[in-house]
């Protein structure tokens, strides 16, 4: 099943989300779903809170659906080591149309559970490192657009309030 994505604004992308402590057949179809909704959206990532639903859940494929063996789940992320810089592009699903410049590590290792509440370490470079963090801040409610600078945020969030206000929000 398809959700919509909760855009910029909604108090649950700004709140920390609870732990995942149930993984059974519900947890499994919410992680079927968040694909499923995230490959609708042409994302690379999507979080349990972009979806409205506060649970430290978050899925990542950054082949966009083109490798079935790139699907990553992670659950109660924390991210254990990183090294190296990247600034690149970065766009966030809650915020369509705007997109800014954020530095990021270039190299994550992230410790988490997967799907059936297995714990495992993984590491990622360029793109996945991005949608890592991109993804762990979700789920700690902070959006990519607070590591721009204020003077970008604030552009942002006018513009967006003139598209509240207009009903285009």
């Amino acid at each position: 099943m398809i959700h919509p994505i909760v855009k910029y604004g909604d108090a649950v992308l700004e709140t920390p989300a609870k732990p995942v402590e149930k993984f059974d057949e519900e947890l499994q179809a919410l992680v079927n779903d968040m694909f499923e909704s995230m490959y609708a959206a042409n994302g690379v990532g999507l979080a349990a809170p972009q979806i409205g639903i506060s649970r430290r859940l978050a899925v990542i494929d950054v082949t966009v659906g083109k490798n079935p063996e790139a699907k990553i789940v992670i659950a109660n992320p924390e991210i254990i080591h990183t090294e190296g810089e990247q600034r690149e592009e970065e766009g966030c699903l809650s915020v369509p149309g705007f997109r800014g410049h954020v530095l990021r590590p270039q190299y994550v290792t992230v410790r988490a559970q997967d799907a059936t509440g297995k714990d495992f370490e993984m590491r990622g470079e360029a793109l996945l490192a991005r949608a890592f963090c991109h993804e762990i801040d979700h789920l700690n409610g902070v959006l990519f657009i607070t590591h721009l600078s204020l003077l970008k945020r604030d552009m942002i969030k006018r513009k967006i309030r003139k598209l509240k206000k207009a009903g285009e929000w």
